[in-house]
């Protein structure tokens, strides 16, 4: 079977957001330091993929500025956003954002594996050292090795990303 014809494309792609858009995601924000400057950004597209060894993947725009930063940074963190971090989760999800500045007012603790921030308000956290990063259509796949995970303390439930909206699960 043949992919569809370019006017059928952009058709294919709105069913396609559509119907992935009612598989529930958790949310997460994914942070790399590159010497003073923290870029974050949020992602719903977070797996486990192994756990001997332990390692993470994650899926980034192509274009992004936090991807351009992994060719010379190869340190990052996941943080699991609970139910109370949808403020941050919205505001690191907006195309255009400023690069600096952009973790004012979210309160974060910097992880001691990577230096990279660490979102408070979060079910727990991962560590990663950049293992490969492979091109899938407009994003890429990165996968880590986890340096260290661990689970947070609050109990405030979980954030799920479900018919394009940003909701607590609690």
């Amino acid at each position: 079977m043949s992919a569809p014809a370019a006017d059928g494309m952009a058709e294919l792609v709105e069913r396609y957001r559509a119907t992935m858009g009612r598989l529930p995601g958790g949310v997460t924000v994914v942070s790399i330091r590159q010497g003073t400057l923290d870029l974050a950004m949020t992602a719903t597209a977070v797996a486990s993929v192994s756990l001997r060894p332990p390692m993470v993947l994650f899926c980034v725009y192509s274009d992004a500025r936090l991807r351009e930063v992994l060719d010379e940074v190869d340190t990052w963190a996941v943080s699991i956003l609970d139910a109370t971090a949808s403020v941050a989760a919205e505001r690191l999800a907006m195309p255009g954002r400023p690069a600096f500045g952009q973790l004012i007012g979210v309160p974060h603790h910097r992880g001691q594996r990577s230096g990279a921030a660490l979102v408070d308000a979060a079910q727990g956290w991962v560590e990663c050292r950049t293992a490969w990063i492979r091109n899938a259509g407009d994003h890429d796949v990165v996968v880590g090795e986890v340096l260290d995970a661990r689970p947070g303390t609050t109990g405030a439930g979980a954030l799920v990303h479900h018919l394009g909206r940003v909701r607590p699960l609690t």
